[in-house]
């Protein structure tokens, strides 16, 4: 490795202008969502088809947003999706109310019954943004969700608890998601025979995880994926379109976006 002062100054100036650019998306990714935030909290509109009722063709995605927002955060990623065939895709928004995670972990798995009953398939696959990703692991670690679950993804969540914004404590949520919570202790315990597939997608530049370490998932139990995700900040992790290919080619049970390895077994690089 080069370590002169011009290769280090080169190493630092390139570092802050990939903030920058990342700061900037953040921005603007807020900015979109704001204008789109409104249209979310409409309830989603559900058809059976007889293609559906009959449990052919790709699994049903589930997806789950994280805290104080809603399923208009995916409206780029369920395009992006719907591009490649996996246009069998609902949202489910809990309430913002919420005050316990394990409350909207129950949601979800009568959100997903209710999915497999309707669809006539067997198994859903979830994908899960900041919160959203620990309800999501809460349902199938210690509800039994991995019976239902093929395939989870998780996009930016704080799988060993965050510490952003120290004075947000007062709420509940953001408590059960602070390092050593007992939510988190749940997850962190014995999880025998798990059946499903984790995939955690994590970046190097996110703001709201800290450190940005704790958005890998770390189990020895769990069959899991860590992908690092490189010059993306949370916001901007679900409407990324690198960050879709990568959700894409998990869901196709692949290993997502080969590249380069961040330093442990089943990570790779993707932006």
């Amino acid at each position: 490795m080069d370590l002169t002062p011009t290769a280090l100054t080169d190493r630092i100036a390139a570092r802050m202008a990939d903030r920058m650019k990342a700061g900037v998306l953040e921005l603007a990714v807020l900015a979109g969502h704001l204008v789109l935030y409104p249209s979310g909290l409409i309830t989603e509109r559900r058809r059976t088809t007889p293609s559906e009722a009959a449990g052919s063709g790709p699994r049903p995605v589930v997806l789950l947003h994280g805290f104080v927002d809603n399923r208009s955060v995916f409206v780029l990623l369920r395009r992006a999706l719907a591009r490649h065939g996996r246009d069998r895709v609902e949202s489910l928004n809990y309430s913002p109310l919420t005050c316990d995670l394990r409350t909207a972990a129950e949601l979800l798995g009568r959100h997903v019954e209710e999915v497999l009953a309707r669809t006539g398939h067997r198994e859903v696959d979830l994908v899960g943004h900041s919160l959203g990703g620990l309800i999501a692991r809460y349902y199938v670690q210690r509800l039994g969700g991995d019976a239902r679950v093929r395939t989870l993804i998780m996009l930016g969540t704080p799988h060993s608890g965050t510490t952003f914004v120290p004075l947000a404590d007062a709420h509940p949520l953001v408590r059960q998601m602070r390092p050593g919570s007992e939510v988190l202790l749940e997850l962190a315990g014995p999880t025998a025979r798990c059946r499903t597939r984790f995939v955690s997608f994590w970046s190097d530049l996110d703001q709201v995880m800290v450190p940005v370490e704790t958005a890998r998932l770390d189990h020895p139990d769990l069959v899991v994926h860590n992908v690092r995700v490189s010059g993306v900040g949370h916001l901007a992790l679900p409407v990324h379109p690198t960050v879709a290919a990568g959700i894409l080619e998990a869901l196709g049970d692949g290993a997502p976006a080969a590249g380069a390895r961040d330093g442990s077994a089943g990570a790779a690089s993707v932006a």
